[in-house]
């Protein structure tokens, strides 16, 4: 698989009378646009390609899916704040995540660590939007409500994990499939409810926004599994974060590099 043959099976599964295709030799990226609206969506693919070659066609049908959930949610011009309270959640993106939509209005966040930011989303269903300035004048709302808001509701989630039991070290893995699983690291009570389970060094990741991975480090191996773990979460999941892992140390989250034994704090 190359760029022009991935070029083209996209531009076969996406097309529609209403949309275009622009493609950027440059940067090998293909832009789907709404031609009356002219919002769109860009993917790059050499990313696609790298993940066709580990899963094949289900790196493409997770691709279609992203890219026609997206177009469905810009054609959403009339979705309101006011009356949806229920549905705005938190979510964890990584600091390279654009800061402004395809429109050059800027999205609604909050720093987070050295490595991720909390967007607000109102969800949509099949989709969300990220809430913007313009979304949030036109409601009245201030980002304190937002925030009020979205981790009123991201504690509310139910939380479902799995264990498994690896070297001695014990790794509990959140998984929803609901948008959300790296959002319930921001559940300070759930954390705190770990901590006190946790008799080792408690560890965590979010690789993609869909996992949420809470390690409890009894020795050094534990921690290579982790950044083992959280690498191929990152080069598999649908919408990455980060590949690097945290410390969970007095309430706070402190980015960490991982290389074989040693531990580094990012500094």
């Amino acid at each position: 698989m190359d760029t022009k043959k991935m070029k083209t099976e996209l531009e076969k599964r996406l097309k529609h009378p209403s949309r275009s295709f622009i493609f950027d030799r440059e940067k090998d990226q293909l832009r789907i646009e709404n031609i009356r609206t002219g919002k769109g969506i860009t993917v790059s693919l050499p990313g696609i390609i790298a993940k066709w070659h580990e899963q094949k066609d289900q790196a493409i049908d997770e691709v279609v899916y992203f890219v026609e959930e997206g177009l469905q949610a810009m054609k959403e011009d009339q979705v309101h704040l006011t009356g949806n309270e229920s549905k705005i959640y938190p979510v964890i993106r990584s600091t390279s995540f654009p800061a402004h939509s395809t429109d050059n209005v800027l999205f609604i966040f909050d720093e987070h660590t050295a490595e991720t930011r909390i967007y607000y989303a109102l969800d949509l269903g099949n989709s969300y939007r990220l809430i913007d300035e313009n979304l949030l004048k036109s409601e009245g709302w201030t980002l304190e409500r937002i925030r009020e808001t979205a981790l009123f509701n991201v504690r509310a989630l139910p939380i479902n994990m799995k264990e498994d039991l690896v070297a001695g070290n014990k790794y509990y893995f959140v998984r929803s499939n609901d948008g959300y699983d790296a959002s319930r690291i921001l559940n300070q009570a759930f954390l705190k409810e770990m901590e006190e389970k946790i008799s080792g060094t408690m560890v965590l990741a979010v690789p993609h926004q869909d996992v949420l991975i809470i390690a409890d480090v009894q020795n050094d191996t534990g921690y290579d599994i982790l950044a083992q773990m959280a690498m191929s979460f990152f080069s598999s999941g649908r919408v990455p974060i980060t590949a690097l892992s945290f410390l969970y140390e007095n309430s706070e989250l402190e980015p960490i590099f991982i290389l074989g034994k040693n531990r580094k704090k990012e500094k």
